[in-house]
């Protein structure tokens, strides 16, 4: 947390002006987002291509990690990796043109340690309360994992975990091919133990 003292919206939004990295806030307490490795940024622009010409012919727009969500059930203002919109766009206005999206449908996160259980918890809960949000996309940046949860309905969500050389992950309506996720990507090997 970047603050003693829980801040308003207002504040949060002077602090994100003046600040060279992205800052998160979550019911008054503000976070401070780290910038991604190597991996995490390959992964992150992988997706973006494949997801963006997939899409585009259902007439969906790709955003990137500099659109700012606003998650009015939480009181939270993320900055996820990716975000898909298929219907028009919808935002809130904000201080000097900081405007927040708050209809996204699809959430990408690409997975580090210093986020990963928050991700998988708080944030997807927080998102859960959206109501365009249908699709919520796990990607590792340490190893070939995605992991996609679907809305089934407002209680339930179907699962599916993709990690095999040659599986296709399903996103939306497109077959991507796991390959072209972790393209150009290098994985720290394992220490051996001799």
């Amino acid at each position: 947390m970047i603050t003693e003292t829980l801040v308003s919206v207002e504040e949060y939004f002077d602090l994100l002006l003046k600040s060279n990295v992205k800052l998160e806030y979550n019911a008054g307490e503000i976070v401070a987002m780290a910038g991604g490795q190597p991996a995490h940024n390959l992964v992150a622009a992988n997706l973006i291509v494949e997801l963006s010409n997939c899409l585009r012919k259902k007439g969906c727009i790709v955003l990137t990690s500099d659109q700012l969500i606003k998650v009015e059930g939480c009181e939270k203002y993320t900055f996820p990796d990716l975000v898909v919109v298929c219907q028009k766009p919808v935002y809130e206005k904000a201080p000097q043109g900081l405007d927040a999206l708050i209809n996204p449908e699809i959430i990408v996160e690409v997975l580090s340690d210093s986020t990963e259980f928050y991700d998988r918890t708080e944030k997807f809960d927080c998102y859960k309360t959206i109501d365009s949000f249908r699709e919520y996309v796990l990607v590792s940046s340490k190893k070939r994992r995605v992991e996609v949860h679907k809305k089934l309905n407002e209680a339930e969500w179907l699962s599916h975990v993709y990690g095999e050389k040659d599986e296709k992950v399903k996103i939306d309506n497109c077959d991507i091919l796991l390959d072209n996720i972790y393209y150009g990507v290098v994985f720290a090997q394992p220490n051996a133990t001799t």
